[in-house]
């Protein structure tokens, strides 16, 4: 049984017995998942009741666990007292106060605001400007800043200062008297250095940041070929404006595998499991309805074959494995592409190398399996004309599909449209037009020598 839910059993007992403060007690000595897990799990009385006796600062640490359940923080947002719910929105970080914001009515959310303290409703009203998916939509406004004037025992007292309000305290980043980022400086190397050393004399100045309007996946790459716990974020006149931490680029790569593998099922957007059928249906149908014409064109394809089948009704058996096969080795080299282009692996400059390797391998699958099938089918037919037209049919589909599967997603992201909605099904209905034309196609010309 999962532990989450015997734990939610065993507090929500104590809050249906009234023991309101034994609840709190333990309950917060539970790490703030936890916490979070067991408050997802409770009813939604008993999360009203947890609100009465958490204060904001402690419920804001668990509803910033609990991001991705837009619905469940509606609801406990408009149970809760609009005074309360407003501070625990204040007492989450920036970035994470954001995230909650952008997913209410506009109305909400500017209510809320209203009932902040000017000082923090400014920070995160300042956010809310920027676009999604950009790296001013994710950061935090929460950092440690010093100047490259002062010295170490100065920015050490400022650390002390500033230390519990900050979301991560490992670099320090340093600023000139116009709040241009100039440099860095590790905890380690502050807390090494000598009181009097100046700053400028310890930040390293080559400093790796991020602008406002740069796209997430690209300050997503930087962190992870670098290796940072944490990006600087400047504007365009490289004043610092926040941070962004590994933890929020974490769930932005969650978000974007999530939305790639959705798109190449051939849905829209990656379905929660309690999602309405309605709203499921909705989302898939479109890529359904498309599929089905694309198969029905393919059904028509084989009634132009007719004849071709009459005479040789054999031919119908193989055409499941050559449809198959070509799909199959279509949604591979799909696979491929959309990784390479989603992680910046595919740079402008090897393209055509790479759609020469492709080719290549599409070769050497092609005439593997091709020659396997021809053995195979000689050996079950007996049939020397039918089991060459089913092996070089294998070879041609084969060597197409996978030039298919790599160019269709290429040509996708040189018009500025996502590769991903090159989803498998796409490539592999679009492969078995190929194919069955492939097949058939030799069927005709070789048909007098078929037995």
């Amino acid at each position: 049984m999962d532990d989450h839910k015997v734990l939610t059993d065993v507090y929500g007992a104590l809050l249906a017995e009234g023991k309101y403060d034994r609840f709190r007690e333990q309950y917060l000595t539970l790490h703030p998942y936890d916490q979070s897990q067991i408050y997802m799990q409770l009813n939604r009385e008993e999360r009203t009741i947890v609100s009465y006796y958490l204060s904001p600062e402690e419920m804001a640490e668990i509803m910033g666990n609990l991001l991705d359940e837009t619905e469940l923080l509606e609801d406990a947002l408009s149970d809760m007292d609009p005074n309360y719910a407003a501070s625990v929105i204040a007492d989450m970080y920036t970035d994470d106060a954001v995230d909650l914001l952008e997913n209410l009515e506009k109305e909400q959310t500017i209510s809320y605001l209203m009932l902040m303290d000017k000082d923090r409703a400014e920070p995160i009203r300042h956010l809310l400007h920027y676009e999604d998916s950009t790296a001013g939509s994710i950061m935090t406004t929460e950092y440690i800043g010093v100047s490259e004037n002062q010295t170490v025992r100065d920015a050490m007292q400022m650390l002390r200062k500033e230390a519990l309000d900050a979301e991560l305290i490992y670099y320090i980043y340093v600023v000139d008297h116009q709040n241009k980022l100039t440099g860095v400086i590790s905890l380690r190397d502050l807390l090494v250095a000598a009181d009097d050393t100046w700053i400028f004399e310890l930040m390293n100045e080559q400093v790796h940041y991020a602008k406002v309007s740069d796209d997430q996946e690209t300050v997503a790459r930087m962190m992870r070929d670098y290796d940072f716990l944490a990006l600087p974020v400047v504007d365009f006149q490289l004043h610092m404006v926040g941070i962004i931490t590994v933890d929020d680029i974490m769930d932005v790569m969650d978000e974007i595998a999530s939305d790639d593998y959705s798109k190449l099922a051939g849905v829209s957007e990656m379905e929660k499991l309690d999602t309405n059928p309605l709203s499921s249906a909705r989302k898939r149908l479109p890529w359904l309805i498309i599929l089905l014409f694309l198969g029905l064109i393919t059904a028509n394809l084989i009634s132009h074959f007719e004849s071709a089948l009459s005479q040789k009704a054999i031919l119908a058996v193989f055409i499941p494995l050559i449809a198959g096969m070509a799909g199959n080795t279509g949604t591979q080299s799909l696979a491929v592409i959309v990784r390479g282009i989603a992680t910046g692996e595919i740079a402008e400059e090897n393209k055509w190398l790479l759609l020469l390797r492709e080719a290549g391998t599409g070769l050497i699958t092609g005439v593997t399996c091709g020659i396997l099938v021809t053995i195979l089918v000689f050996a079950w037919q007996d049939d020397l004309f039918l089991a060459i037209l089913v092996g070089n049919s294998i070879l041609v589909s084969l060597m197409v599909a996978t030039l298919a599967g790599s160019l269709v997603p290429l040509v996708m992201n040189k018009l500025k449209i996502d590769p991903a909605v090159a989803s498998g099904p796409f490539i592999t209905t679009i492969n078995d037009l190929i194919s069955i034309v492939i097949y058939f196609g030799m069927a005709t010309i070789f048909m007098s020598r078929l037995g």
